[in-house]
């Protein structure tokens, strides 16, 4: 079993968990799911140099936003495997447990709450949210989600290899 599969299978195992807890979010609780065309669309204005928005929603649509930003959203998972792999090590993914798995899904919320929000209008930590506590829970719960999901699908994985 090779290390790269084993990030790649986790990664998008992962994030495939925190999308269908934003399904279940959505349809049991009315939470509306992320809009991650909005993040295509962010990344979309970078190759112009704007990397900032007051409010990306309202910043022009660009070409194919909804593909790059859910690619840029499973890529993103990808990488926060790797990072898992690079602080638990790649003995990991041949027993995995569930501590290392959630430190890290918790430890990732620092992307949204210190890039993302930010840099698309929503302010550090969703500040700028109409309820930014509960904006800052979602985040933390899906995040938390995506790192129970890493544990599982790196658990799901071993059945595969």
């Amino acid at each position: 079993m090779s290390l790269l599969a084993s990030i790649l299978a986790t990664g998008i195992g992962a994030t495939a968990t925190m999308d269908l807890w934003s399904l279940v979010r959505r349809a049991v609780f009315g939470v509306p799911a992320p809009d991650y065309a909005l993040v295509g669309r962010w990344i979309g204005h970078m190759r112009h140099g704007r990397f900032a928005h007051r409010a990306i929603a309202q910043a022009s649509p660009v070409a194919r936003e909804a593909v790059i930003g859910w690619a840029t959203h499973y890529l993103v998972g990808i990488g926060f495997a790797a990072l898992l792999a690079w602080l638990a090590g790649a003995t990991w993914f041949q027993a995995p447990t569930l501590l290392p798995a959630l430190a890290v899904g918790a430890a990732t919320v620092a992307a949204p709450f210190l890039v993302m929000q930010p840099a698309m209008g929503a302010g550090f930590g969703s500040r700028r949210t109409p309820r930014p506590r509960i904006a800052r829970m979602h985040s933390l719960v899906n995040h938390l989600v995506f790192g129970a999901g890493l544990y599982a699908s790196a658990l799901a994985w071993q059945l595969v290899v």
